[in-house]
């Protein structure tokens, strides 16, 4: 049967009562801020009672992750019933459990609990919070001139000239002025020459020597 501290937790939170807040009481700090990737963590949870702490993580989507069990006699079990840990560290000072992370990743970042079992009942610390700060990227700016960007024009747009404007438009007036009353010249011309070929039309019979010549 698996004696890991972290089935033997699963099966307190099942089977025991538990609850935040008690008889007991039980702090749990920080010793170290943490500030970048790399940095030694150092958390403490300082208990009333001598019986033994777990070290629980909470992450971003709210998982509880085992971290170790540290017993009344200072042993020490780290996930998958582990004696020892390559990332953590953990000890016992009469009624302080000491937790440490050897190097902090973005993957330690969470909620710290301190969980004690005793008489059957569960007793949580309130939550430690570390996480790495955030980092914000500021545009440098630079005092010499500003490189332009390449600009591709279509030739099917052209920008209008001012000067050529005004130039179609006193020609397109000019044609008016022109074109117009030649235009009513001619068609008074035909208008003239209907009405001859009309009246010849009409006086053929009489006098044809008229419009022959």
């Amino acid at each position: 049967m698996d004696r890991s501290p972290a089935l033997l937790l699963l099966l307190a939170l099942g089977l025991c009562e538990y609850r935040h807040r008690g008889s007991y009481e039980m702090k749990v700090r920080s010793r170290s801020s943490i500030t970048r990737v790399g940095q030694r963590l150092e958390l403490e949870c300082q208990t009333d009672s001598d019986s033994g702490a777990f070290w629980i993580r909470q992450d971003r989507s709210g998982t509880l992750h085992f971290i170790a069990f540290i017993s009344s006699l200072s042993r020490v079990t780290f996930e998958g019933n582990q004696r020892t840990s390559t990332h953590f560290e953990a000890s016992k000072d009469q009624k302080i459990y000491r937790l440490v992370v050897k190097s902090f990743t973005p993957q330690d970042e969470g909620n710290y609990f301190c969980i004690m079992n005793i008489h059957q009942v569960l007793y949580f610390s309130h939550g430690q919070p570390v996480f790495l700060p955030v980092t914000t990227t500021v545009a440098t700016t630079t005092s010499g001139p500003t490189p332009q960007r390449a600009i591709t024009k279509d030739p099917n747009l052209r920008t209008p000239d001012p000067e050529s404007s005004t130039e179609k438009e006193l020609n397109f007036f000019c044609h008016i002025f022109i074109w117009v009353p030649l235009a009513g010249a001619c068609l008074l011309l035909l208008i003239a020459l209907a009405i001859t070929i009309v009246l010849c039309q009409r006086k053929a019979p009489i006098t044809p020597s008229r419009c022959t010549s």
